[in-house]
């Protein structure tokens, strides 16, 4: 919700079993409207299987729709991942945390600020 509100001051948002059942989804509706148009963040979505994850591929294929539609790329901009056996505990993300850490912070366009190459 807080990239949806302020795009410009949050590059990404990493989102790990996301708990898109609240108000029956309602949130994604909300998301159509106010998510922002791809081109200046970058965003991960992630689910396990089990546990209250078990419910959320339905809710993350529609978020996974909207993205599409923001003209966000998957794979380049956006990512959604699976995890099949993962639960919804500290545990279970802490196993895959470096994933959104690296996607969410790698910077395609490395240059040193001191080279007099352009």
């Amino acid at each position: 919700e807080v990239l949806a509100e302020y795009p410009d001051v949050f590059g990404g948002a990493g989102c790990l079993s996301t708990h898109w059942n609240l108000a029956g989804g309602a949130v994604i509706d909300w998301y159509k409207n106010n998510w922002p148009e791809a081109g200046s963040n970058r965003v991960y979505f992630d689910y396990g299987t089990e546990t209250l994850d078990a419910d959320y591929e339905p809710h993350q294929l529609q978020m996974d729709a909207v993205m599409r539609a923001k003209g966000y790329r998957e794979g380049e901009d956006w990512i959604t991942r699976k995890f099949e056996g993962a639960d919804h505990t500290p545990r279970a993300w802490r196993e895959r945390l470096h994933i959104p850490l690296e996607f969410l912070l790698r910077d395609e366009q490395v240059q040193n600020p001191w080279s007099t190459n352009p």
